[in-house]
């Protein structure tokens, strides 16, 4: 008989739990939990960063990053290429819808016009990279000056502002850009629960917060995140039918995680005003693309492109339609950008936009991307941007000087990137 022990088919929970794997893949998510805890134990703030209006001023300062960063994850995916423009092409797009307003163009016209007007922006950077083969990084470069120039044109180096209610309710960040809690409006009856003489309520909930507690937003949140935990659940399941070599405890922790994460900052934004409109437009396109880069044919295209163009090509693809595809959804995302940042500031200023490529590009390879091309998802993307959206807020709460705030995003920058090609380097 041989020596070698008899396999009975089964295998221990953590035979393939490797700790160097699994903190080496949630990098990003560890160093945003440690970053919130240095910011929220930081002397003298007493947890500042983690009330709920900061939470909600959060995402509603980062928004354009969220959107921008989407786009511009695409880019980087077909083989580390960028997009300059963007900050001018934000600020152009929210120039012209806001003169249109302002002239009393109808809310709906408007907005179309402005992502349209940014689809037609990408798809000719687009036609210059794919077609006639302009370096990305000098036909961005190109529209950056261009459309800053073209911004202060139809500005007439003024601020227009935006006095059209719908329009900022619907991409604004006032007191009416939120959803209504629609549980509590049609169940007046919950009014007497949620008061402060309810003690246990002011002790779940919060004496300051719970007379205002959105209702409608916790349950939201409740339900995505045990819709998460079921989809995640049918995903191991099926990995281990298909035979798929996956450590199951790594995605059970990861799921936990985020489930947690989930009701977190939805209980956070209950305790303020619920959901702000913006984290709805945020959450359609992160939604939209990271299903067409996990389920699609032209997202399969982008990463291969990215991998190796030459083969992609040998394979039958075609790749300058790929980069097309790629620049004319980043000025669609500019544009929508641009219809965000004018609603949160009701209004444009000529210099509006200026940095906001550098947002994008730091959250996408923050998260993950590689430099190189071909490794990105939208999930490392998104951690990415709460990360930069965590240091900026709290370098200003804790009250770091503007110039250190540059230096300290450019460090985080190049360790991020260092990160990716030294993983690269051992993988060779």
């Amino acid at each position: 008989m041989s020596e070698k022990a008899v396999s009975t088919g089964k295998k221990p929970l953590f035979q393939d739990f490797k700790a160097g794997e699994f903190f080496q893949k949630y990098t990003m998510i560890i160093a945003l939990v440690v970053v919130t805890i240095v910011f929220a134990l930081w002397p003298g703030k007493n947890g500042l960063i983690l009330q709920p209006a900061n939470v909600t001023g959060l995402i509603a300062e980062n928004g354009y990053v969220f959107v921008l960063a989407t786009g511009m994850l695409l880019c980087i995916l077909t083989g580390g290429n960028i997009d300059l423009s963007v900050g001018s092409v934000v600020c152009f797009t929210a120039a012209i819808g806001c003169v249109m307003m302002a002239s009393g163009a109808n809310m709906w016209l408007t907005v179309l016009a402005m992502l349209a007007i940014g689809l037609a922006i990408g798809a000719f950077q687009g036609f210059w990279i794919a077609k006639i083969r302009v370096p990305a990084f000098i036909a961005t470069l190109a529209g950056m000056y261009a459309f800053r120039g073209f911004s202060n044109v139809v500005l007439n180096g003024y601020r227009v502002d935006i006095t059209n209610e719908s329009f900022l309710q619907l991409f604004g960040n006032g007191k009416t850009s939120f959803v209504p809690d629609f549980i509590r409006q049609n169940a007046p009856g919950l009014d007497a629960v949620f008061t402060k003489d309810n003690a246990f309520l002011s002790g779940l909930i919060g004496a300051n917060y719970v007379a205002k507690f959105n209702v409608t937003c916790m349950c939201i949140g409740i339900v995505g995140a045990l819709v998460f935990v079921l989809l995640r659940a049918h995903k191991i399941r099926q990995q281990k039918k298909l035979g798929i070599s996956q450590s199951v405890p790594a995605q059970v922790v990861s799921t936990v995680l985020i489930a947690v994460l989930t009701l977190w900052i939805t209980f956070k934004l209950s305790c303020y005003r619920g959901f702000p409109m913006v984290l709805i437009w945020i959450g359609l396109v992160l939604g939209i693309y990271a299903y067409i880069t996990t389920k699609t044919a032209i997202g399969r295209h982008l990463y291969a492109v990215g991998g190796n163009e030459k083969a992609t090509a040998l394979s039958g693809v075609k790749t300058r339609n790929v980069y097309w595809f790629a620049y004319a959804n980043i000025g669609l995302l500019a544009g929508l950008a641009g219809i965000l940042t004018a609603g949160r500031a009701k209004g444009i200023d000529p210099v509006y936009g200026e940095g906001y490529e550098m947002d994008a590009i730091a959250s996408c390879f923050i998260g993950g991307a590689s430099a190189y091309g071909g490794t990105g998802k939208v999930s490392g993307m998104i951690i990415g941007a709460i990360l930069m959206g965590v240091i900026n807020k709290g370098m200003i709460i804790v009250g770091v000087d503007a110039n250190f705030q540059k230096v300290v995003k450019g460090i985080v920058l190049l360790i991020a990137v260092m990160f990716d090609v030294l993983s690269k380097r051992q993988k060779r």
